[in-house]
């Protein structure tokens, strides 16, 4: 039985003060009972949320990390520097990494296996756009951007949880109905069966397309559905509570 995984992505959101409020609010909130939890914060903040969470049961990661290892990479952080702050997780390959810095899914996987060398768990995101969705292209797209992770992480795969972040669906308030996300998780599952049958049954697939309070409990209710990369609803401790706990039923 897989554990269901609830990581919030803050993306370029917070400040000290904030910051204080919302994790202070999450971590009293969690009783024990629900999904395993992560907030994947700023750079600046990871120091904050390292020093706020020791000890509690939210872990806590990045948005991205370099495939560098170190050296004249001006502005890049390596997965090394995350490790000083005792990261478990770190998104990589987010739609909006792709399409405002124009990430290939060579680099993803990249930056997928610096993070698994320096013993981080890699968030590797994929998801398709209105445009592929409407075009039926859904399954070529996602299969290209997991196939290149699977590629070079070889027999690391348990290691590694996916997102499926259906970019149509991401801060526009639609969602994929349960049924259109488990049809992908399935697909994306059997596509890690293909690279590894001994452990793709045991790899978390996250959905990450607007899984809020309403509608978390009938998502994860899915069978290849175990948990949710969550924006907006992971920015206020109740929603994020909210949906945490919606994973202790299923």
């Amino acid at each position: 039985m897989r554990r269901k995984l609830v990581v919030g992505n803050w993306k370029m959101n917070g400040s000290l003060a904030s910051n204080a409020s919302l994790l202070a609010g999450i971590a009293e909130g969690l009783n024990g009972t629900g999904a395993d939890s992560a907030v994947c914060a700023p750079a600046p903040y990871l120091a904050q949320c390292q020093a706020a969470l020791q000890g509690s049961k939210l872990a806590w990661g990045a948005q991205d990390v370099s495939a560098q290892a170190g050296g004249a990479y001006t502005g890049e952080v390596s997965a090394a520097m995350l490790g000083d702050f005792a990261c478990r997780f770190v998104i990589v390959g987010h739609s909006e990494r792709r399409a405002y810095h124009a990430e290939s899914s060579e680099l993803v996987a990249k930056k997928a296996v610096a993070a698994l060398d320096a013993g981080l768990t890699p968030i590797v995101c994929v998801g398709e756009t209105l445009a592929e969705r409407e075009a039926e292209q859904t399954f070529v797209v996602v299969r290209n951007q997991l196939g290149a992770v699977l590629a070079l992480v070889g027999e690391r795969l348990n290691k590694i949880v996916v997102a499926y972040e259906p970019v149509w669906a991401i801060g526009t308030g639609k969602t994929a109905t349960p049924e259109m996300a488990q049809e992908v998780h399935a697909r994306l599952r059997a596509q890690m069966a293909e690279h590894n049958a001994i452990v793709a049954g045991g790899v978390q697939i996250l959905y990450g397309g607007s899984m809020k309070p309403e509608n978390a409990r009938e998502l994860m209710a899915q069978p290849d559905i175990d948990g949710g990369l969550i924006g907006g609803a992971a920015l206020k401790a109740a929603d994020f509570l909210a949906i945490i706990h919606a994973g202790s039923s299923n």
